[in-house]
């Protein structure tokens, strides 16, 4: 059990101004783990204030020295990557290799890459007689969720921190653990007091109460297009510039050319990962009609060799949901799915055989679904994958843009070229080509409600900057 019972605020591990404490919650035995504080809006007016007098001389500070307080960071996680991975899986249900390889692995790589882009990086420019000047936008909330908690945290704390921007983070309450040990790192890595500051929290108060405070300059917010939403009102009421990642509901298009038998089963992997709790997740299949029938049979047979189980136990390849309230919206999904007349091909509601304890929900793929069902339009969150037929390229690309989401997307066809030539039609932030790897450099962020901004690298750093143009 790990019980925190203090915030990080200005330097110093302090008490929360509030007496409530949030239960975290183990996905896959449904036991408490820990507890944290629930958060004030006290404690946000707290931390904020740090921040704000931090911010001056971490600005002023040289970029290479706040790079450098980066890469401190970075070692400090990897020193503590085995403790951190467990945590993760426990918090959230992603099973322990892919927990140390994308859970941590990618928030190493990210305090890490913080140097180079730096480096890199044109601070300054001559455009004409004016000097154009980049500068740190100010305080920064962070806002993070909880189905890749740390790695989100990263993305924003690490490029707000090489900007020059002071922090305040504010994790998910469902997986806020991680959070603590981040915070342990950083304050071993020696920053000044106040460049980096966390409060836990809700939402509904701790979110809401740094989203709408007069100080905060800037909100990164990763989590529901609702929420975003929510956030997004909050930071215009005073104006303030808002980063916003939000849900997805991804097309993953095969072309007739393409290589079934890979393809398929890549699918089916990218729908899934991490119980299919990501926001870029390749939920829908859009596949020529008149290979309907052997798609689903390749779909039936990759979701069905993988075993569901314990995340920390060797051999399992599909963990539990994060949580009881996401267990129930699978649910309710799955139930919709099969009302709405779409063709249960495998899985279905309840839990697998012989996992009676633990947020564990069927691998299911459905088939013949219609573009209008909701398990076609709206972001599910669990291991739900839909196959979708269409006649021509044309339908597939209407098919594939025609949701209020555009954050990734994949594309397979039989050469590279057709393959982005279509992809370059899709209105999504990513695309993947023939079952192309994540870039972690590369920017990350979506069009339409799936966003505003982009995350990671030079892109990401951009983000936490302001513009100034010197005439002369």
């Amino acid at each position: 059990m790990q019980e925190q019972d203090r915030i990080y605020v200005g330097g110093q591990w302090v008490p929360s101004q509030g007496t409530g404490r949030i239960p975290v919650v183990e996905a896959a035995t449904e036991e408490v783990i820990g507890t944290v504080p629930e958060g004030t809006p006290g404690d946000v007016e707290a931390a904020v204030a740090a921040a704000a007098e931090a911010f001056p001389g971490w600005a002023s500070t040289p970029p290479e020295e706040r790079a450098a307080a980066c890469t401190r960071i970075a070692k400090g996680l990897e020193a503590r990557k085995d403790e951190l991975a467990t945590l993760i899986s426990r918090e959230v249900g992603m099973v322990r290799f892919l927990s140390e390889l994308v859970q941590v692995g990618l928030p190493i790589h990210s305090f890490g890459a913080v140097a180079g882009v730096v480096e890199r990086f044109a601070w300054e420019e001559q455009v004409g007689n004016s000097l154009v000047v980049r500068e740190p936008i100010g305080v920064v909330g962070c806002i993070t969720p909880w189905n890749y908690p740390l790695h989100q945290i990263a993305a924003k704390v690490a490029f707000a921190l090489g900007a020059g921007c002071t922090v305040v983070l504010k994790p998910s309450e469902v997986a806020p653990l991680n959070a603590y040990v981040l915070a342990e790192v950083v304050d071993d890595a020696g920053l000044p007091a106040g460049v980096f500051n966390m409060v836990s929290g809700t939402g509904p108060v701790v979110g809401e109460a740094l989203a709408s405070h007069p100080l905060v300059d800037m909100v990164s917010f990763t989590g529901s297009t609702r929420a975003g939403k929510r956030v997004g009102e909050l930071c215009m009421q005073r104006v303030a510039r808002v980063a916003l990642e939000l849900g997805g509901k991804s097309a993953n298009v095969l072309l007739p050319d393409a290589d079934f038998a890979r393809a398929v089963p890549d699918g089916v992997g990218k729908a899934f990962l991490n119980s299919g709790q990501t926001c870029s997740a390749l939920t829908r299949m859009l596949v020529p009609r008149d290979r309907l029938a052997e798609v689903e049979e390749l779909a039936a047979r990759a979701a069905e060799a993988l075993t569901v189980g314990d995340p920390l136990a060797e051999g399992s390849r599909l963990g539990p949901l994060a949580s009881a309230a996401q267990w129930e919206r699978v649910q309710g999904y799955i139930r919709s799915g099969i009302e709405e007349g779409a063709k249960l091909v495998t899985g279905g509601p309840g839990r697998p055989e012989g996992l009676d304890r633990g947020f564990y929900a069927r691998p299911t793929v459905f088939s013949e679904v219609a573009p209008g069902m909701r398990i076609a339009q709206e972001e599910i969150f669990g291991p739900v994958l839909a196959i979708l037929p269409y006649d021509d390229e044309d339908q597939a690309l209407e098919i594939a843009n025609g949701t209020i989401y555009g954050l990734a997307g994949g594309v397979w066809a039989g050469s590279e070229e057709r393959a982005l030539a279509f992809a370059r039609r899709l209105r999504t932030g990513q695309v993947e080509v023939n079952g192309g790897a994540f870039n972690p450099d590369a920017p990350f962020g979506g069009y339409k409600q799936s966003g505003i901004g982009r995350e990671y690298g030079r892109f990401g750093l951009e983000e936490f900057l302001e513009v100034k143009s010197i005439q002369r």
